[in-house]
Parts: structure tokens; C-alpha cells; sequence
């Protein structure tokens, strides 16, 4: 990889190692609602000058059905259950758990029947979910299971979403499904906002908003395409295995999250896991052509959040 490609790299490992950090400032004051709304409004209204002037939003039109449902799946249920989880866990906690995406999206393309499993691939499921269990059973009360469970339809929901992405949206411009999905989401929050309207605006809430929009969301998505066309899209899976460790450090040095036993044994069986379980396998089968495509934007998504 190119010079380039390395800071590109390492400036979109911070972007989508960092909102877990942010999000649990902003939840601390904000309703998770208004976190979601904030974030995707002002992350629409910076990309969508850029949308328009590429032309990027009329080749949507003929298929603005599955765009709805990609953004349900991807957007609008994911980051309203992401900021709700995390009014009670760590952002620690939260980054490893949704570090297993890519484990569950190798699991769901094996069930339609575009992916295989060999031994070498099993076991890193199993390491994975076991680096979970491990994690939420040290670490995590009985009574965080609501949380936990929300975090488990947002890992579901991520995995999902690139899915339908590369089976349907694929050919449409990237910049342009980006800013519609926000925009849909903004909308979709938008008539509820007034229930949870917050009484005070704090200046950590509100900086918090602004960095999840501009840094984690407009910037982030900018060099992703940069990224792409630097590198390629296998270069992008490395990404889903640095998000946890930047989220866990900044857990550490700025909210003085503990580094727990659970984090400590839990993080490489998941990171380990991950990378075993999306390892392309070979020979592919005929029938799986394309999967290994599918497996690269998977990961790729793994921790936009």
C-alpha cells in the first residue's frame, strides 16, 4: 500500500474507532434520539453538495424501495439502539462487541448459501463468539442484558445492510446511497425529536454531535471512497480489526473506562476470531462466486457506526 493508502488507512481507523467514545458523551445528556437525528441531519446537509454536484442522488430514484430497507437496517435502528446500549455500557464494551460483525455476516452468507466454512473459518467463529461471551460474562451486570441485546440487533443490522448493498445498490454511486440514507434517516427521527427535546444543550453533548457528523459520519465516508480507490476494497477489512482497539484505548485515557479482565482476554479472541472467520476460503465453490466480494464489504462496514 501507498503512503497514500497508509494515512488514509490510519485517518479512517480513528474516524470509526472514535464514535463510541462520542456517543456515550452525547447520551450522557442527549436523549439517543436526538444523537441519531443530529447526527445524520448535519451529516446530510455536508454531504449533499457533494451528492449534487456528482449527480450521485437521480440514479437512485428507480430503487428507492430497497433503499429504504438498507437504511432501516443499516442507519436508522442501529445508531437509535447504539445510543440507547450505551446510556449503560462502556464504549469499551460497546466497540468489541459490534467488532463481530464481520463474524456474523461470514454466518449469514453461509446460511444463503454464498459463503463456505472450512475448519480454519469454524474456529474463528467460535473464538469470536466465545471472546463475546467471555467479555459479557465478566464484565457485563444482568441487569446491561437489554443493552446487550440491543447491541446484538445492531450487529445483525450492520451485517445486513452490506449485504444488501452488494447484491442490489452495488451499482449506484456510493456518495450518492450515503447522503440518501442519511437524509431517510433524518427524516425517519425527525417527527419524534420533539417528544425528547432536552431542556439545556451542554457544550460536551453538543461538540459530541458535531464530531460524530462531520468526523465520524461526512469525513469518514469521504475517505472511505479515497481509500477504495487507493487501495482497493480488501485493504478496508484491516480497518474492522483496528475500530476496537482505538475505541478501547480512548475508553481508557479519556473516560477513564477500567481495562477489565473481560476486555483483556475477550479483545484478541474476537480480533483473532474475526480474522479467521472471514478468511477467504479456498478453492472457492463455483456456485460462491462473488461471495468473496460480498465477505469485503461485510467488513468493510464493520464499525461504521
Amino acid at each position: 500500500m501507498t503512503r497514500l493508502g497508509w494515512l488514509l488507512f490510519a485517518t479512517l481507523s480513528v474516524c470509526w474507532g472514535i464514535p463510541y467514545l462520542f456517543i456515550r458523551i452525547a447520551v450522557a445528556d442527549l436523549d439517543p434520539l436526538i444523537v441519531a437525528f443530529g447526527r445524520t441531519s448535519l451529516g446530510a446537509l455536508l454531504l449533499l453538495p457533494i451528492a449534487i454536484r456528482a449527480g450521485a442522488l437521480k440514479p437512485l430514484l428507480p430503487y428507492w424501495k430497497i433503499l429504504l430497507i438498507y437504511t432501516a437496517i443499516e442507519i436508522i435502528g442501529p445508531w437509535w439502539l447504539l445510543g440507547h446500549a450505551e446510556t449503560r455500557l462502556n464504549s469499551s464494551t460497546t466497540g468489541l462487541v459490534i467488532a463481530v460483525v464481520p463474524i456474523v455476516a461470514a454466518m449469514i452468507l453461509t446460511v444463503m448459501g454464498h459463503d463456505r466454512l472450512g475448519a480454519r473459518r469454524i474456529s474463528g467463529l467460535v473464538l469470536g463468539l466465545v471472546g463475546v461471551a467471555f467479555l459479557v460474562g465478566v464484565d457485563v451486570e444482568v441487569s446491561d442484558f437489554i443493552s446487550i441485546g440491543q447491541l446484538l440487533l445492531v450487529v445483525i443490522g450492520y451485517a445486513i445492510g452490506p449485504i444488501i448493498i452488494s447484491r442490489k445498490l452495488a451499482h449506484l454511486p456510493s456518495v450518492g446511497v450515503v447522503t440518501a440514507s442519511l437524509l431517510i434517516s433524518a427524516a425517519a427521527y425527525a417527527p419524534f425529536t420533539p417528544l425528547v427535546w432536552p431542556d439545556r444543550w451542554t457544550a460536551p453533548a453538543v461538540g459530541s454531535v458535531v464530531v460524530l457528523a462531520v468526523v465520524c459520519t461526512a469525513v469518514a465516508f469521504m475517505v472511505m471512497f479515497a481509500l477504495v480507490a487507493e487501495a482497493g476494497p480488501a485493504r478496508m477489512t484491516l480497518i474492522t480489526y483496528v475500530n476496537p482497539a482505538v475505541a478501547i484505548l480512548l475508553g481508557a485515557i479519556v473516560l477513564d473506562e477500567p481495562l477489565t479482565i473481560g476486555l483483556a482476554i475477550g479483545f484478541p479472541l474476537v480480533i483473532i476470531g474475526s480474522v479467521l472467520g472471514t478468511w477467504r476460503s479456498t478453492p472457492p465453490p463455483a456456485e460462491a462466486a462473488g461471495a468473496s466480494a460480498d465477505t469485503s464489504s461485510i467488513v468493510d462496514k464493520e464499525a461504521r457506526t
